[in-house]
């Protein structure tokens, strides 16, 4: 059986702040931000100020008016590209915002809207013209954003919590495990269950082994224990996130290095470079965002 076209692009793969510079060309500046094409259906996981750019590219397709925008959780670097998101000021554009864990003393909306409010931020969400509609969840849940598109859900090891996702569409599978520490020894399981037999896993690579030492419960985790820690998981790819908004290229293209001689003793060719806006081999070069073809 053919399977269809899953397409992921990163437009923000930092942590914390922005950090635009020299430094931070070849694998960008901005925060979380992902888009994955899954036919012509759009979803987006995170909405750091990656999600500028992303907007911006989606108006130029007269073809996508429907989008579905998926929150791992809302600390600031994952929810401040929100109110710089085009199509949100377009009325023939239709966005669905998915969050979960938030019930029932908060919800998206109430997160949105306290963004957009003074004295952070000197206009209200009613200035969006688009349908904007939100959907907020329990981590566990089953989504189905589309007939043909089933995300799984599972909690990850995180201040404040977060989600992580396995997105499934046409025999293709796509998953997700950032921000988390990774439940040394508790919650592991459920991580092997959302990457298990992914075409592309995408795991939290913040620190080092020697640097987690001291890093406990800050809810990140190191590229050794993606490597090895979910050996269950047997992803035909997997690649690093490295949210350090400080780290420089030289650390990365190092860890991209060790992550493939590591990767290759057990699953030759399992490894893709750390998740960047630009550079690497399947990950496209050039000006435009990172880009993996599943």
């Amino acid at each position: 059986m053919l399977k269809a076209s899953m397409r992921v692009r990163f437009w923000g793969v930092r942590g914390s702040i922005p950090c635009p510079g020299p430094s931070t060309i070849r694998y960008g500046g901005n925060t979380p931000c992902i888009e994955v094409r899954c036919g012509g259906h759009v979803l987006i996981f995170d909405a750091g100020t990656g999600l500028r750019s992303l907007g911006i590219e989606l108006l130029k397709d007269p073809g996508i008016r429907d989008v579905d925008i998926f929150i791992t959780h809302c600390h600031l670097d994952h929810v401040s590209g929100l109110p710089f998101f085009t199509p949100f000021f377009r009325k023939n554009f239709r966005v669905r915002v998915w969050a979960g864990n938030l019930k029932p003393s908060n919800s998206i909306e109430r997160v949105m809207r306290s963004l957009m409010s003074s004295p952070w931020f000197p206009v209200p969400m009613d200035i969006f013209k688009a349908k904007i509609e939100f959907q907020d969840f329990k981590s566990g849940d089953l989504l189905r954003p589309h007939d043909d598109i089933t995300l799984r859900t599972a909690l990850l090891d995180h201040p404040d919590g977060t989600n992580g996702y396995r997105l499934e569409y046409g025999g293709r599978a796509f998953a997700l495990l950032c921000d988390t520490e990774g439940f040394p020894g508790k919650r592991d399981s459920e991580m092997v269950d959302l990457a298990r037999h992914a075409d592309l896993a995408l795991y939290d690579s913040t620190f080092t082994e020697s640097e987690i030492v001291s890093k406990a419960g800050w809810g990140h985790s190191t590229w050794m224990r993606g490597v090895h820690g979910q050996p269950g998981s047997r992803s035909n790819r997997r690649t690093c996130r490295n949210n350090r908004c400080q780290r420089g290229p030289d650390y990365r293209f190092v860890i991209d290095q060790s992550t493939r001689w590591r990767s290759s003793a057990t699953r030759p060719g399992c490894c893709l470079p750390h998740a960047a806006r630009g550079g690497g081999a399947v990950v496209a070069a050039g000006a435009g965002p990172a880009d993996a073809g599943l």
